[in-house]
């Protein structure tokens, strides 16, 4: 997670650099602010993962004496095909909708909202699709 780490933080420093150099440049404020929300998105996951590296053993990928058959074996467990993302993202539309055409979307959307995260917890701990 150490190279991760890095090139995140290195990102958060080119576009702070960056934000900088436009504020006394341009002195507008949206492009600059804009620029501190991307150092903020490069910094803040960057900064955690380099705290990350330094409290676990390194994987194989981040040591330089490490074999390929060291990364051999069972990666992960990765979930498998589902609705409810699906579901859920549709339940978040139209509760955002609500704001356009009325409150009376958030209802609907909140049911589906709730019956999504119902289904996904239900779904991950019997390890199939419902």
């Amino acid at each position: 997670m150490r190279v991760e780490a890095l090139f995140l933080l290195g990102v958060a420093a080119f576009f702070g650099v960056v934000g900088l150099i436009y504020w006394f440049w341009a002195y507008e404020q949206g492009g600059f602010v804009m620029l501190v929300g991307t150092t903020l998105l490069g910094f803040l996951p960057g900064s955690y993962y380099l705290w990350w590296s330094r409290r676990m053993k390194p994987r194989p990928e981040d040591r330089t004496d490490a074999e390929m058959a060291d990364g051999a074996g069972v990666i992960g467990s990765f979930p498998s095909s589902s609705i409810w993302p699906f579901v859920l993202g549709m339940g978040l539309f139209l509760m955002v909708l609500s704001m356009v055409f009325g409150l009376w979307l958030i209802a609907p959307g909140a049911a589906l909202v709730v019956s999504s995260v119902i289904g996904v917890t239900v779904e991950s701990r019997r390890g199939g699709t419902i």
